[in-house]
């Protein structure tokens, strides 16, 4: 009984790290469509804003008023209808660690 438990908790930490893994693998994913104008991991060059290091809150509050139309937005509006809300919480999570 006692190595069972031992086995189902290793096994649940082993899925636990390969989740993580996935959900990280999948922020690079989505966040990667966003280099074609806010630059490489958020990093822009150019005109459009950086979205490196912005605050989780700010980056959410942003996508959140441009889905309202409260923010006016030609081309961010069909991205950020695209996002569910966990997918951009998970984005600003990741768009807030890089340097």
């Amino acid at each position: 009984m006692y190595w069972n438990k031992i086995a189902v908790a290793i096994f649940l930490s082993f899925m636990l790290t390969v989740a993580a893994a996935e959900e990280q693998r999948n922020v690079e994913l989505l966040a990667s469509s966003c280099a074609a104008c806010h630059g490489t991991r958020g990093h822009s060059v150019g005109g459009t804003p950086s979205l490196a290091g912005l605050s989780e809150h700010h980056f959410i509050e942003q996508l959140r008023q441009i889905k309202t139309g409260e923010r006016p937005s030609t081309v961010m509006i069909h991205h950020v209808n695209g996002y569910t809300g966990n997918e951009i919480k998970l984005m600003a999570k990741f768009f807030s660690r890089q340097k």
